[in-house]
């Protein structure tokens, strides 16, 4: 299983951005795919997973209404809309493995890319 990122840069606040991840070995109508992300100190935390057939999405309270997860084909790419970015959005994302069960996100921390640093200025 490989991931790969692409997208991360260094915006104003307000702005936006998109990450890619393409994988190969694993697809989101089998699998699942999503985000996490992991600020300078702070604990890493899960924001995205989109999964099965019908694309399923589900966000982490602290991007919902701002960050779009989407899978154009349902199978090995993910883009991750991140729209109104705040100078608390700064952090490398990384694309993960996931699953949802009963409306919670579960992530696989063996399978994940390398990640893609986003920064955002105020």
């Amino acid at each position: 299983v490989r991931l790969v990122e692409s997208g991360g840069g260094s915006v104003q606040a307000g702005e936006s951005l998109r990450l890619s991840c393409v994988a190969s070995g694993i697809t989101v109508d089998e699998d699942g795919l999503g985000w996490f992300r992991q600020a300078p100190g702070q604990e890493r935390e899960g924001i995205s997973c989109i999964s099965g057939p019908d694309g399923t999405t589900n966000y982490a309270d602290s991007v919902k209404g701002r960050f779009t997860i989407s899978s154009p084909n349902a199978r090995n790419t993910v883009y991750l809309q991140m729209n109104d970015l705040k100078p608390e959005d700064t952090a490398v994302y990384t694309c993960i493995e996931c699953t949802v069960q009963a409306g919670k996100i579960f992530y696989n921390h063996d399978v994940t890319g390398q990640g893609t640093r986003v920064t955002v200025s105020s």
